[in-house]
């Protein structure tokens, strides 16, 4: 095994995907509050987690998945009720589609108010935003307590990993942690749906079908 091969192994702790260990989410905490990335498992793939409100560590993401400046990142909140901090308006929609479906594979694009990192929000004015359901992703933003990325941790236009052991080396490198939970049920990842507008837009059916939301969205 070569030194950068050990270098990235020791980079990787398993964590339980059920019932993550206080200690190892508090380690990456720590790293996410010091602006480091950490690679970490949602519901469907992995992911990477930054501090979502500072430049230089949207930053850091945006350079290790070689993204392009005019694609956004969406984020991931500890709390509903942060919400009111970072969009504009919630509409009466976006209510009912967070009562129905978050936390959950569902996010949800709002008007982003100023402070918002323009690079997170590729200058749009908008913001993706999503509250997540595995307990891993959920106890390390409630963890930091602010809101983190959730882009999925792969190389721009490539697929996403489901495994640890599909990561690229060059995702990996740039990282500072990685979080191990297992083989993910991998998939689609989370349906995003604009409330910016009077209508409705379905950006992406993932998880969450487009039946589901016009029902909700229908009562």
């Amino acid at each position: 095994m070569t030194e950068p091969e050990r270098s990235s192994k020791k980079k990787i702790i398993t964590v339980d995907p059920v019932n993550p260990e206080s200690d190892i989410i508090d380690r990456a905490g720590k790293i996410i509050q010091n602006n480091g990335v950490v690679i970490f498992p949602a519901k469907c793939l992995y992911g990477l987690a930054a501090n979502a409100l500072n430049e230089k560590a949207v930053e850091k993401v945006f350079q290790l998945k070689q993204r392009p400046l005019n694609n956004p990142i969406l984020i991931l909140l500890p709390d509903r009720d942060l919400l009111p901090d970072l969009v504009k308006s919630i509409p009466k929609s976006a209510e009912k589609l967070m009562d129905a479906f978050w936390p959950g594979n569902l996010t949800i694009i709002f008007e982003a108010k100023g402070h918002i990192p323009q690079l997170l929000t590729a200058g749009t004015g908008k913001i993706g935003v999503r509250l997540p359901l595995h307990p891993v992703a959920k106890a390390l933003v409630e963890s930091v307590g602010f809101p983190i990325t959730g882009t999925s941790a792969n190389l721009s236009g490539q697929n996403g990993c489901n495994r640890t052991s599909q990561l690229a080396p060059s995702i990996i490198d740039p990282a500072d942690l990685v979080l191990n939970a297992g083989v993910l049920k991998g998939g689609t990842g989370s349906t995003i749906v604009e409330v910016t507008a009077l209508n409705i837009n379905i950006i992406r059916e993932g998880e969450v079908s487009a039946r589901k939301i016009n029902k909700i969205l229908a009562d």
